[in-house]
């Protein structure tokens, strides 16, 4: 079975079993999309938003010295959004109803973030054995734009009137 369709199975596993989960999302800790099945708006934001709860929730732990970030958890007046890390460079983000026992939720959702986190990292393991070719050392680090190339306000174009500055 190939890394996509296994990470899907999983997903999909953790929903038959647990109906309260209302959607998932798994993303890496960069914040990019990998899986999903929320619309494709909420889940890019979701991957995005379990990036950055997961980096502050790290630091916390470090912070405070009391060992790895397990999960991030905001509870809302409709139900929770859990955050647990997925191997070393994924997230597993779980969308609840309000009716939901965490406590019971926490094995499970952890046993999925282990197998679909070691999944995307051998996935990535993978990926990187091809490297890129490297850098020509005489390429121009960078490409300068004239400026009379660059998009602008025409010569004679009025001025926006909206905005003044304030008396000094």
């Amino acid at each position: 079975m190939d890394a996509d369709r296994m990470l899907g199975t999983e997903l999909r596993g953790l929903r038959r079993r647990r109906p309260e989960v209302t959607g998932t999302v798994l993303a890496g800790t960069d914040g990019l999309l990998i899986s999903s099945d929320l619309p494709t708006t909420d889940a890019t934001h979701l991957a995005a938003l379990a990036a950055a709860s997961f980096g502050l929730g790290s630091r916390v732990a470090d912070t405070v010295r009391h060992g790895e970030f397990q999960e991030s958890v905001v509870r809302t007046a409709r139900g929770a959004v859990v955050t647990y890390p997925a191997g070393r460079h994924a997230l597993l983000t779980l969308v609840t109803a309000a009716a939901t026992d965490l406590e019971t939720l926490h094995a499970e959702a952890r046993a999925v973030a282990d197998r679909t986190g070691s999944v995307f990292d051998r996935q990535r393991t993978t990926v990187r054995a091809h490297p890129a070719p490297p850098p020509n050392p005489s390429a121009p680090l960078a490409m300068r734009t004239p400026m009379a190339t660059l998009p602008g306000r025409a010569q004679n174009a009025p001025r926006a009137t909206g905005w003044r500055r304030p008396p000094i």
